[in-house]
């Protein structure tokens, strides 16, 4: 993989895979399974960051980590906003 792979090229790619489906893609899977799923999934990484940060090496919450954010940039993906309205909005709460 790129070395300078990001957040934003993750993104690109999870688009790309709802604009042409792939035969076994999980991120097809997902979408084809709707918000509920979507959200779903959210949850349940969202936990699963909660408990490795609790009880598990640093190696299993940056696992973790980047599982709730794959599947956060599914869910803005789904829902039409992008990083940069992430972005913006913390951007606006730093100003504060």
């Amino acid at each position: 993989m790129d070395k300078n792979f990001n957040i934003n090229d993750l993104f690109n790619l999870i688009l790309e895979r709802r604009t042409n489906p792939q035969p076994g893609s999980y991120t097809n899977h997902l979408f084809d399974k709707g918000e509920d799923e979507i959200i779903k999934k959210v949850g349940e990484e969202a936990i699963e960051v909660v408990l490795a940060s609790k009880a598990q090496s640093n190696q299993r919450v940056i696992e973790e980590i980047a599982d709730l954010t794959y599947h956060t940039l599914v869910l803005l993906a789904y829902k039409g906003i992008t990083p940069s309205d992430i972005t913006s909005e913390l951007q606006k709460r730093n100003l504060k």
